[in-house]
C-alpha cells in the first residue's frame, strides 16, 4: 500500500499518519562522518539520493533540488544526516553486462567504479522515480542490476511523481526488486501527483508544509532504519 496521502484539493500527498566538483555528478552536502567502529551510533547518515530517469526535458530536477533541500535543511538543523546526490543523466553506466566493465571506454568503466564506490559508502538510499508505462525507468534498473552487495542491509525510501498514480506503481515494483538484494524499503513515501501543476517556477510545490511533513516522515524512518543497520552491520557482517 501506499504510504502517502493526498491533501484535498492539492494533489500533494502528506506521510501517513500511522505509519559540484567532483567526478560523475557527485554533490555532497551536510555533515561529515566522524569515524566508524565504536563512534558508529552518532556518526551522520549517508543519504545517496538517486534520480532515476535520463530523460531529455524530464520534471525529476525539480523534484529532486526540492527534496535535497529538505535534507540539507534536516543536516543544518539536527546534523544527523549528510547527502550525496547521483543524477544517472551524468554517470554514463554501460549497458553490456558481459565483461565486468561493462566492456565499454575506460571513461565509462571509470563511471561504473565510482558509482559502485558511492553506493557502498551510503548508509542509506532515496531513489527518485518518475512513473514510465506503470513502471520505473530502465537506466534506474540499470543502475540496479549492475551492483548487488552495495544494496544489501541497508534502508531504501521513494520519491515518486507521475500522473494519477503519483509514481506509485513504480514505487512498488521498485520494493520488490529491492528486496531480491536484501535492502529494506521504507514504508512512508512521498508521491506527487501532476506535479507539473503544484511546482511553481522556482521549484515550490503548492502545498509546502504539507510536502516537508511528509519528507520529514519518510526521512524520521530511514534514518532509524540506516542507523540500526549500520550498527548490526558493524557487528555482525551481513550474509546473503
Amino acid at each position: 500500500m501506499s504510504t502517502a496521502i493526498d491533501v484535498p484539493g492539492s494533489g500533494i500527498p502528506t506521510s501517513d499518519p500511522v505509519g559540484d566538483s567532483t567526478p560523475a555528478g557527485d554533490s555532497t552536502t551536510g555533515v561529515e562522518p566522524a569515524g566508524a567502529g565504536s563512534a558508529e551510533a552518532g556518526r551522520p547518515v549517508r543519504i545517496t539520493v538517486i534520480l532515476g530517469s535520463v530523460r531529455d526535458g524530464r520534471f525529476l530536477p525539480t523534484v529532486a533540488d526540492w527534496f535535497t533541500e529538505r535534507v540539507a535543511e534536516r543536516a543544518a538543523g539536527r546534523g544527523d544526516v549528510l547527502v550525496d546526490r547521483l543524477d544517472l543523466a551524468e554517470v554514463p553506466l554501460p549497458l553490456d553486462m558481459a565483461a565486468p566493465d561493462g566492456g565499454s571506454s575506460p571513461e565509462v568503466g571509470a563511471a561504473l567504479a565510482a558509482a559502485a564506490r558511492r553506493l557502498a559508502e551510503a548508509d542509506a538510499f532515496v531513489v527518485i522515480t518518475p512513473e514510465y508505462n506503470h513502471s520505473f525507468p530502465a537506466a534506474l534498473k540499470n543502475l540496479v542490476d549492475w551492483h548487488f552487495a552495495e544494496w544489501q542491509a541497508k534502508p531504501v525510501g521513494f520519491v515518486s511523481y507521475g500522473g494519477v498514480s503519483g509514481g506509485l506503481r513504480a514505487v512498488e515494483q521498485l520494493r520488490t526488486v529491492f528486496a531480491e538484494l536484501h535492502a529494506v524499503t521504507i514504508r512512508r513515501s512521498v508521491s506527487f501527483h501532476h506535479p507539473w501543476s503544484w511546482f511553481d517556477e522556482a521549484g515550490r510545490p503548492s502545498d509546502p508544509e504539507g510536502s516537508a511533513a511528509a519528507a520529514a516522515g519518510m526521512l524520521d524512518q530511514l534514518h532509524w532504519w540506516a542507523s540500526a543497520l549500520r550498527q548490526a552491520r558493524a557487528e555482525t557482517p551481513y550474509a546473503a
